[in-house]
């Protein structure tokens, strides 16, 4: 598992290497705000081969967070995850390591049918209620979770996953009503604090695609203090004193900026303003740690990016500059980056021996 003096030691390795802020306050420790995504790519032995090295590669150069999800390329990413995990020379104490489930997996490949796969593996042995299930491969009931952190853990080969994200929850949101949607959010906290207490886990937090994006009253809007609220009173029913409930991930981009442009949240009730604020600024007052997934557009940002906005970033690449776009968002800690070559850890990591933009440079962009 990370700890605190882990990831500190794991930052001293590599003293002025980088630029300002490269390593930044992340459970329980630090974390280096670019990591290392494994996302994409086919569920094949060759892929598997090529992420191997990446994450290595990435662990020896200053990528110390590691994100996957159990559904990743039919449960391959977080296996190769462990695998690279147990080779490295690197401390596993120094690494923070992330996955989600609310996804159903496959095992190792694409089954031909996979709705009878679904109903085989999942509906008929009782792991999942079918009244619950999203789009035919979605739940976020607190026994499927359940289910999939043990799966997870054994799928990493570890004894604890640093910070485990329910995956995009505002999926149910598709089919239920929202008020069953934020019940079934707190009973899954309750069972992560649960697990938290058991030392399965450090923290944990929601992975989203539209939930924090969309304007209040859009189909897949998620109210974060509500979230919180939830994640509040699960803690007091399983007795703690704080919720582990301290982490976002969500997309963000030059062309994806919604969490910073788009005022989505009530104004804290310390704030200074009375109207909504974004994303960034509610996650930031209330104590959360933002993690930026689709740095790079999956891709379609490293060859180009609005000439007015690459001017403003420093790096020696189009994909330097986009990294450290998202890497300067205020609030931002970490910035996501799929990487399943070499040749890709170390331009992309390279990023972080660039200064990111100060706050008043970042909003300027924005004017």
């Amino acid at each position: 598992m990370a700890t605190e003096r882990g990831t500190w030691n794991y930052r001293d390795r590599f003293g002025d290497s980088f630029g300002r802020t490269y390593f930044r306050r992340f459970p329980p420790g630090v974390a280096a705000s670019v990591g290392l995504g494994t996302y994409l790519g086919e569920p094949t032995d060759t892929v598997d081969n090529d992420y191997r090295e990446a994450i290595t590669a990435a662990l020896d150069n200053g990528i110390n967070m590691i994100d996957t999800a159990i559904n990743y390329r039919c449960q391959r990413s977080e296996r190769v995850v462990g695998d690279a995990l147990d080779a490295t020379d690197v401390d596993r104490n120094s690494v923070v390591v992330a996955t989600k489930g609310g996804f159903l997996p496959f095992d190792g490949e694409r089954p031909d049918n996979p709705g009878r796969y679904i109903r085989e593996q999942y509906v008929e042995p009782g792991i999942v209620d079918p009244e619950t299930l999203v789009r035919g491969s979605h739940s976020i009931e607190a026994g499927v979770i359940d289910h999939l952190l043990d799966r997870s853990l054994s799928n990493l080969g570890v004894d604890r996953i640093d910070c485990y994200y329910v995956h995009n929850p505002e999926t149910q949101l598709l089919d239920r009503d929202p008020e069953v949607v934020y019940d079934s959010l707190e009973a899954t906290f309750e069972l992560l604090e649960r697990r938290r207490a058991a030392g399965d886990i450090g923290c944990y937090g929601l992975a989203t695609w539209e939930a924090f994006r969309v304007e209040p009253g859009a189909e897949q809007f998620l109210s974060l203090p509500r979230v919180l609220e939830r994640a509040t009173q699960a803690a007091e029913t399983v007795g703690v004193d704080d919720h582990g409930l301290q982490v976002l991930q969500l997309p963000f981009n030059v062309e994806m900026a919604d969490a910073f442009r788009r005022a989505t949240q009530p104004a804290p009730t310390d704030a200074d303003e009375e109207g909504p604020v974004s994303v960034l600024e509610y996650a930031h007052a209330a104590g959360l740690h933002v993690v930026t997934s689709a740095s790079l557009g999956q891709g379609a940002l490293a060859t180009s990016l609005p000439p007015a906005i690459a001017a403003e970033l420093a790096g020696d690449t189009t994909a330097q500059r986009a990294i450290n776009f998202a890497r300067s968002a205020p609030g931002v800690t970490t910035a996501l980056v799929g990487m399943s070559s070499p040749a890709h850890v170390a331009e992309n990591v390279a990023a972080g021996t660039f200064d990111p933009l100060g706050a008043s440079a970042f909003d300027a962009i924005f004017e």
